[in-house]
């Protein structure tokens, strides 16, 4: 009898409209969780049942089932927090975590730095990024995002870098030489840099310049005699290095060459070796205009760098706008650790979520092309910020009225089914 399908009828409605219930009071729940992605149920009619048999034409539906529950992958708000280790992301991709199930995907950017240096979520999952090499290169061995120990060890410096004028005007003389007991006085032009050893002690290195002739100077690199190797008693300096340039008529630095050099301080590794750059010498290959030159113009050092560095000690991280860790010292050093991998799905409405704000591959979702951000379909990182709830409060109230309409409707479809079941029962009386 057609009224009693139509009894079960309704039950599938109240069953399906149940379910997308369900979906709205998850929505709703989730209003507040950072990365979590509203989702919608997905109606579809049952097999329906032909009154006229095989022939095909009067067709009676059976009702109503949930297909499927379909995240709704659409970009949320991205709001600043201030908190260094926030991240978010704006575009495509997920966050790769790595824990006690295995492999999971996220993007919730809601982590912190545990006990033992690693990035992770607030259950312990780690965060998955490519490692930066030795010298500052990223690769493409995925890891885990993890500090380093507090205390790095001294760099050695090996490089001096100069930009300096020397006063053309001043007269040459091939006789003068550098007086080791006063050089300021006997030198025509003095200046000072800093250099570490192989302990990162520093050491105050002064460079005194003599004018031998045309276009011809001469160079000695001093130190304290205390902190010197072999150097002689009494000695308030002792030569660690010495050399020769020349100079075109136009200033430009014609040729540079160091003569000898012995940095061997105490307690350190003995004949460190550095290396005094004055420019691009055009004997080098050079313009001869950069680095060091010879003008009418007061003698002068603009700028000096080197590439040594004191032990130190971790003081703050930061994250840049490509997800790149970057280590702070109290060196003055920065040292970039990591950069964060996202993965990217053919199919993410097809991932399976497992809770925490996680989501774990399915056959239906494809695999995971994990790369870096901005690069191939993916997202970019923001630093201290986080994703918001894609949760429209207004949108699921209005759902939850449709929902709940449809439910009474199916339900009234049930009391009156039934009525007119007593109906024919007591068609008997």
């Amino acid at each position: 009898m057609g009224v009693i399908s139509s009894m079960h009828t309704a039950v599938s409605g109240l069953n399906s409209n149940g379910q997308a219930l369900s979906v709205t009071a998850d929505n709703i729940a989730n209003a507040s969780t950072n990365g979590f992605k509203t989702s919608r149920a997905e109606f579809q009619d049952m097999m329906s049942r032909s009154i006229q048999g095989a022939y095909g034409g009067m067709q009676v539906g059976r009702g109503s089932k949930v297909a499927a529950i379909t995240p709704l992958l659409t970009q949320g708000n991205i709001d600043n927090t201030g908190r260094d280790t926030d991240l978010a992301i704006n575009g495509k991709g997920f966050f790769i975590v790595d824990g006690n199930t295995g492999r999971s995907y996220t993007r919730n950017g809601e982590f912190h730095f545990d006990k033992d240096g690693f990035f992770t979520t607030s259950d312990n999952f780690r965060l998955k990024g490519f490692e930066v090499n030795e010298v500052g290169e990223v690769t493409q061995k995925l890891t885990d995002v993890q500090l380093p120990r507090s205390l790095v060890p001294a760099r050695p410096t090996k490089l001096v870098r100069l930009d300096m004028n020397l006063d053309s005007r001043i007269p040459g003389n091939p006789e003068k030489e550098v007086n080791l007991e006063d050089p300021y006085k006997s030198a025509d032009f003095t200046t000072g840099v800093e250099i570490h050893d192989s302990q990162g002690t520093k050491h105050l290195i002064t460079l005194a310049f003599v004018k031998k002739g045309e276009n011809a100077w001469a160079w000695k690199a001093l130190a304290k005699g205390s902190e010197v190797v072999g150097s002689e008693p009494g000695k308030a300096y002792a030569e660690v290095a010495s050399g020769d340039m020349t100079f075109t008529p136009e200033g430009k630095l014609q040729e540079e060459k160091t003569n000898q050099k012995n940095f061997s301080f105490a307690g350190a590794i003995p004949n460190q070796d550095v290396v005094f750059n004055f420019g691009d010498a055009i004997a080098a290959g050079g313009t001869g205009l950069k680095g060091l030159r010879q003008f009418g113009h007061v003698s002068d050092l603009m700028s000096w760098s080197q590439d040594g560095a004191a032990s130190g000690t971790l003081t703050g991280i930061s994250f840049s706008d490509d997800g790149i860790l970057t280590a702070l010292y109290s060196n003055g050093q920065a040292q970039d650790l990591s950069q964060v991998a996202l993965a990217r799905f053919e199919n993410p409405e097809a991932l399976a979520k497992t809770g925490n704000n996680k989501a774990k591959e399915t056959r239906e979702s494809g695999g995971a092309a994990i790369g870096l951000a901005s690069h191939g379909g993916r997202g970019q990182i923001l630093a201290g910020a986080l994703e918001r709830s894609t949760v429209d409060l207004a949108g699921e109230f209005v759902d939850m009225i449709k929902t709940q309409r449809n439910f009474q409707a199916n339900a009234k479809t049930i009391t009156t089914s039934d009525e007119m079941l007593s109906d024919v029962i007591n068609i008997k009386r």
